[in-house]
C-alpha cells in the first residue's frame, strides 16, 4: 500500500499534540482520548508510519486536530505571527538602511557554500548523533574537517548506521559529482525565480502561486507539503499555515530565507519582512521568527562589513525576546563563548533539546546554526563541519551555515579546493529553469536581483 508521507491524519495528530505542548497548549484530554481508542505515537524519524489505520481512526485524527487548533495558547501574546505584532515586541527592530550589493563573486561564495554545507550533510541526515561520530571516527575525520565516505568504514558499523538511502548515492566524497538535487537548494532557487518575476515587493500569494506552477508536490516535506496539500484544497494564505499542520514551526521557511538576506545587503529589517512574507505561507510564530532570523543575518553579512558576531546580533533583533527562538538562540550562543570543545555544546543542546522537540523543528536547529557559526567565529570550514557534525537536520544547519560563512569569506577562492572541486559548477534541481546552472551564473542572477530598484 502506498503510504504518502507527512499527509496521512493519524501520523499527524502525535506531531500535533507534541506541538500543542510546545506553544503552550494543553493536549492532555485530547490525547487521552486518542489513545483510548487505539492511536499511536507520531511516527519517530520517517514521514509515514508503516501501517495504516483503520477509517475510524483516520476520521478521528481529523477531528481531533481541528480541536487540538481551538485550544488557547498561553504563550500567544508572546509569540505573534503577523508582522505588526511582531515588530511590536522587539524594541531594538532595526531602522530601514541600505548598503551596496555584495559583489558577485561573494555571492558566488555564498551560492557556493550553501552547496557545500548542504552535500556534507546529506549522508547522515536522520542519523542520530553517535551514529555521525562513530561514521566520521572510523576514518579519522572527527572532529570532522571534510566528507563523508564509507571507504575504510567498518562493515557492522555501517551496517548498524546506514547512510541516508536517498543521498548516499551522490554525497559521499567517493561518489560526488556535481551538487545533486535538493530541497535546501531547491527553495532559494524558486526565490531568485519569485524576485524574477514579481521584484521584492512580492505578495504571499505570489509564493503560492509560483508554487503551484513550478514546485511538484512530490519534493515538498513537512509544512511545505500541507501548504501544498492546502492550497490544492482551496485554502488560503496565510490558513495555508495553520491548517492541519503540525509542522508549522519546523525548518522549512527558515531554509528559504537566504535569497531574501542576500538581496537586501545592509537592511535586516527589509530581509527579515521580505522573509516573513514567504514563511507566513508555511509556518507560523517560531517557524517564521527563525526565517526571519536567518534572513536578518545574510543581510548583515552581504555588507562585508560585520564579522560574525556583529550578523548573529543583527539577527536576534527582529525576533520577538520573549519567544522561545529567543531564548534558544541566546542559550547557543552563550554556549558557544562559553566551552571549548565543541562536542561538549553540541551534548548540552541536545540533552536540552533533544527530548521535547522533533529534529527538524526550527528551535533546535536554529541554535545549532548560531552555536556553530558562534564557535567558529564565521570561519567556513569551521561553520559548516560544526554546524552538520551537530546532528538533527544535518543539510538544512550545514546549509545555512556555508551560505553565511560563505559569504563572510568574500571570494570562492577563500573557501578550501577541497570542498568546491567536487561540484564542478554543476547544480542539479527539481526547479526546471536552473536545472544543470553553474554557481557563477546563479551569483550574477542574485547580483541583479539585488541591484534592481
Amino acid at each position: 500500500m502506498l503510504r504518502l508521507t507527512w499527509v496521512q491524519p493519524e501520523d499527524l495528530l502525535g506531531h500535533e499534540i507534541r506541538q500543542a505542548r510546545l506553544d503552550g497548549r494543553e493536549p492532555s484530554r485530547i490525547e487521552a482520548r486518542w489513545r483510548a481508542a487505539g492511536g499511536t505515537e507520531a511516527p519517530e524519524r520517517a514521514g509515514a508510519s508503516p501501517v495504516p489505520a483503520s477509517r475510524y481512526l483516520r476520521l478521528l485524527a481529523e477531528d481531533l486536530l481541528d480541536e487540538l487548533a481551538d485550544l488557547p495558547s498561553r504563550l500567544a501574546d508572546d509569540e505573534p505571527t503577523d508582522l505588526a505584532g511582531i515588530r511590536a515586541l522587539c524594541p531594538d527592530w532595526p531602522p530601514r538602511a541600505g548598503a551596496p550589493a555584495p559583489a558577485a563573486r561573494a555571492l558566488e561564495a555564498a551560492w557556493l557554500g550553501r552547496a557545500i554545507g548542504c552535500l556534507l550533510g546529506k549522508p547522515v541526515e536522520k542519523l542520530p548523533l553517535d551514529g555521525i561520530r562513530a561514521l566520521a571516527r572510523a576514518v579519522g575525520n572527527w572532529p570532522l574537517n571534510g566528507y563523508f565516505t564509507a571507504r575504510g568504514v567498518p562493515r557492522e558499523l555501517l551496517d548498524a548506521h546506514p547512510w541516508n538511502r536517498r543521498s548516499a548515492a551522490t554525497s559521499l566524497a567517493e561518489n560526488i559529482d556535481g551538487m545533486p538535487e535538493d530541497d535546501d537548494l531547491d527553495y532559494p532557487l524558486l526565490n531568485l525565480l519569485l524576485l524574477q518575476r514579481h521584484g521584492r515587493s512580492f505578495s504571499t500569494d505570489d509564493v503560492a502561486r509560483l508554487w503551484l506552477e513550478e514546485l511538484p508536490p512530490g519534493r515538498t516535506f513537512t509544512a511545505e507539503r500541507l501548504a501544498h496539500r492546502n492550497l490544492l484544497a482551496g485554502i488560503e494564505p496565510p490558513l495555508t499555515a495553520r491548517h492541519r499542520n503540525p509542522f508549522r514551526e519546523w525548518i522549512g521557511a527558515l531554509i528559504r530565507a537566504d535569497v531574501h538576506g542576500w538581496t537586501n545587503p545592509g537592511d535586516p529589517a527589509a530581509a527579515a519582512s521580505q522573509a516573513h512574507r514567504d514563511a507566513v505561507l508555511t509556518h507560523t510564530a517560531n517557524g517564521v521568527y527563525a526565517a526571519m532570523f536567518t534572513a536578518a543575518v545574510i543581510a548583515t553579512a552581504a555588507t562585508g562589513r560585520h564579522d560574525i558576531h556583529d550578523c548573529l546580533r543583527a539577527g536576534r533583533t527582529v525576533v520577538p525576546p520573549r519567544s522561545r527562538l529567543a531564548q534558544a538562540i541566546d542559550h547557543a550562543v552563550r554556549l558557544a563563548r562559553a566551552e571549548e570543545n565543541f562536542d561538549d555544546v553540541v551534548d548540552q543542546l541536545h540533552a536540552r533539546y533533544g527530548p521535547t522537540h522533533h529534529w527538524v523543528h526550527a528551535l533546535p536547529n536554529t541554535a545549532l546554526i548560531a552555536a556553530a557559526l558562534t564557535h567558529a567565529d564565521g570561519d567556513f570550514t569551521g561553520s559548516v563541519c560544526r554546524a552538520v557534525s551537530g546532528g538533527w537536520d544535518t543539510d538544512s544547519n550545514g546549509a545555512t551555515a556555508g551560505s553565511v560563512a560563505g559569504l563572510l569569506a568574500g571570494t570562492p577562492t577563500a573557501i578550501p579546493d577541497r570542498w568546491r572541486t567536487p561540484l564542478k559548477n554543476r547544480l542539479a534541481s527539481t526547479v526546471a529553469d536552473f536545472d544543470g546552472s553553474g554557481f557563477d551564473t546563479l551569483a550574477h542572477l542574485t547580483h541583479l536581483e539585488a541591484t534592481r530598484s
